[in-house]
């Protein structure tokens, strides 16, 4: 028997024990294999409907991140511009209650410093006073000798107290 040739009976043989093989596997072989390639196309496919599911997730997070950092970013100008206005409103404040207090201080001054000056011119006033008294003590001791010079003492004393009271 040569294999180049074979014979009717090796050709039938190899036919029927082919087709008991093919019929085992189509009866048993090929339903496992098929359901295998069946359960691993439907692996696959659920993973790709998982994985597009998980895509659109992904999207769909960023939108809302974006969304988020929009909303953040014109929360933060928002505080900003409040911020700003506060800090002006307080430096104005600030401003008004220093012109106020320097106004208030100038007043003061001014007061104390008239009261001063009155107070410097009572004291002048007595000391004046004492003086002249002081001078005329000495004077009335004095022999006058003339009635002019009585006189031109007393124009003297005159002009001295008128002066004295304009001031």
């Amino acid at each position: 028997m040569s294999l180049i040739t074979p014979d009717i009976g090796l050709v039938f043989w190899m036919v029927v024990i082919f087709g008991v093989v093919f019929f085992i596997l189509a009866k048993f072989g090929f339903p496992i294999i098929t359901r295998s390639v069946e359960k691993r196309s439907n692996h696959i496919r659920e993973s790709l409907a998982q994985a597009e599911k998980a895509r659109l997730s992904v999207e769909e997070a960023a939108l809302q991140r974006q969304q988020m950092l929009d909303e953040t970013r014109t929360e933060q100008g928002r505080i900003l511009q409040e911020a700003s206005r506060e800090r002006d409103a307080i430096i104005a404040d600030g401003q008004r209650k220093a012109r106020e207090e320097a106004a208030e201080i100038l007043r003061s001054a001014r007061a104390e410093i008239a009261s001063e000056k009155e107070d410097a011119e009572r004291d002048l006033r007595a000391r004046v006073s004492a003086l002249s008294l002081a001078v005329a003590e000495k004077v009335m001791r004095k022999d006058l000798e003339s009635d002019k010079e009585q006189i031109s003492l007393l124009e003297r004393f005159a002009d001295e107290a008128s002066q004295a009271q304009m001031n």
